[in-house]
Order: structure tokens, then C-alpha cells, then sequence
């Protein structure tokens, strides 16, 4: 498009090589034939179909499985349910993130224009089986604060996890963590291998029932299945963790309580300017403690 002189800057042809200062203005001409190419009918029609999805499930108030914790005009934050995908993995998945766009939708905040030059979007992943507090960006300045704050780590995210055996005293602990894209399965080691990356942990104990202990996990850096595979590591897997748990007191749990997934839940999230997003337990927590504890 430089080449054939049809961008200009501030009304007069650009080569490239300027560097931009606010407030220039770029534009760019293109012919109908041209737009045509590069916007793609196939495009369209597939923005066309997945906003009618999205409509059916704003229709059906599918989002309301995901209770809003705060909201403003820039974003907003879900406590989301166990066994709900973040983000979808195949075409034909309904997660989280069609849930938040319905949600917008029956908001009045999503239109079919802007739905097709703008999509707002969740900003964190949890596992499928780990509940709690999802962001979301509804304009691109919610979206652009938010993932500058979760990659410099100026967010503080504390999760709530029920483990077996008896933790006792609180502990910051690192190592090495390695992933197995095949198996999407890790790995903890003390020392450093080929391929890995370092991991910091810190964890404190709430409440002690059975052969149970109430954790309150600081996720310091925050890599896939960090703390599931880290506290397994250390002699305390979590409750219901199918993956990286202990067997038989999984087994043991789901014949009493009917746990099917790992006790995980994302719980608080904590801004620079102190600002905290709280999400509540799942009940299961407090019905496991209210046979220990009466």
C-alpha cells in the first residue's frame, strides 16, 4: 500500500519510514474490490454465525451461571463454576468467554457492529476444574490494563485449596517447573532442567479438619498447574486433583461428598492501588469441614 502511494500522512503521501507523534493522522485508501479481498466474505459469515450463538445464549441468560463480583464502564470480574472452560479449546465449546460476551450482550453493551471490530475478552485462565474469579476486559483500555497488570505481576492472586495431610506453618517456596505439552502435564524439580522455568509458591495454613488443612496460596508466578503440581511436590496434593492428586483419598472424597474435581478456587485478586476482588467458597469447602467440625 505504501509502494503504490495509497497511505498518507497528515494529507501527504507516506513512505515508511516516518516516525509517528501524536495525534498524526494516518489514512488509507482502499478500492471497494480491494476491501473487499482483504475483509473476506468467509469472515463475515463466520462473525455472523458466532454472534447468532452468542445471541441464543444471551437469550437462554446461560451467563447467569457465572455470578458477577464487580463490575465498571472498563471491566469486569466472574466467579466461575468448576467444569467451565475459560476460553474454548474447539470451535463448537461454549465457555466462559462466550458467557461474558451473552453477558455484555444482554447488557446492552455488545452490538453486532461493534461485534465485528471489536471483541472483548477474559484476560486470566483457570483449568477447567478450578473455580473462581475470572477478568474480563469490556473495552480495549479494560483489556490493556489488565494484561499489562497479570504480565508485570502487579496483580496479587491468592487462591483457597484443600489438601490432604497436616500443613503446619507457612512457607515461600521455589523450583522448577516443566511441562509435558503432550501429557499437558508437569512436572516440579528442585533443581533446573532443560526447558523449564522457575516457580514461587507461598502458602499459609487456615484450618485443620481430619487429615484435611485449609490453605491460602499466594500464586507469585503463575505457570500451568503450578500450584496443583508444586503442593503435590511438597507432600500436599489437593483434594479431588485427578492428575497430580493422591489416589485413594481422591477415591475416599468422592464416595463421601461426591467431589469429582480438584479443591481449588481462585479467591482473591489484589489491585497495586488496593483494590481487592473477593470470590466466595464453594460450598463443598464448608460441607467437608462441617463433619470434622461441629
Amino acid at each position: 500500500m505504501l509502494r503504490k502511494k495509497n497511505v498518507t500522512l497528515n494529507n501527504k503521501k507516506a513512505t515508511g519510514k516516518e516516525k509517528l507523534a501524536e495525534e498524526d493522522v494516518i489514512c488509507i485508501y482502499f478500492s471497494d474490490e480491494t476491501y473487499e479481498k482483504l475483509s473476506g466474505s468467509g469472515k463475515r459469515e463466520a462473525l455472523s454465525g458466532e454472534y447468532e450463538k452468542i445471541r441464543q445464549l444471551t437469550e437462554r441468560k446461560a451467563y447467569e451461571i457465572m455470578p458477577v463480583l464487580w463490575e465498571d464502564e472498563n471491566m469486569v470480574f466472574f466467579n466461575k463454576p468448576v467444569n467451565l472452560l475459560s476460553q474454548k479449546a474447539r470451535k463448537e465449546d461454549i465457555s466462559a468467554n462466550e458467557l461474558f460476551l451473552a453477558y455484555l450482550m444482554n447488557q446492552g453493551e455488545l452490538s453486532r457492529e461493534r461485534f465485528e471490530t471489536f471483541k472483548p475478552s477474559v484476560c486470566n485462565r483457570l483449568d477447567r476444574n478450578t473455580s473462581g474469579i475470572l477478568a474480563c476486559g469490556k473495552t480495549m483500555k479494560g483489556l490493556q490494563e489488565l494484561s499489562a497488570a497479570f504480565k508485570d505481576r502487579s496483580l496479587e492472586k491468592y487462591y483457597i485449596c484443600l489438601v490432604a495431610g497436616n500443613v503446619v506453618q507457612s512457607m515461600r517456596v521455589s523450583g522448577y517447573l516443566l511441562k509435558d505439552e503432550r501429557k499437558n502435564q508437569v512436572t516440579v524439580s528442585e533443581k533446573e532442567l532443560p526447558g523449564s522455568s522457575r516457580i514461587e509458591t507461598a502458602y499459609e495454613p487456615l484450618e485443620h479438619f481430619g487429615n484435611f488443612t485449609l490453605l491460602r496460596v499466594h500464586l507469585i508466578t503463575g505457570k500451568s498447574h503450578q500450584i496443583r503440581a508444586h503442593l503435590a511436590h511438597l507432600g500436599f496434593p489437593i483434594v479431588g486433583d485427578g492428575k497430580y492428586g493422591n489416589r485413594e483419598v481422591n477415591r475416599q472424597v468422592n464416595e463421601k461428598y461426591g467431589v469429582t474435581s480438584q479443591l481449588l478456587h481462585a479467591a482473591e485478586l489484589r489491585f497495586p492501588d488496593g483494590k481487592t476482588i473477593f470470590a466466595p467458597n464453594p460450598q463443598i469447602f464448608d460441607t467437608i469441614k462441617g463433619v470434622y467440625v461441629k
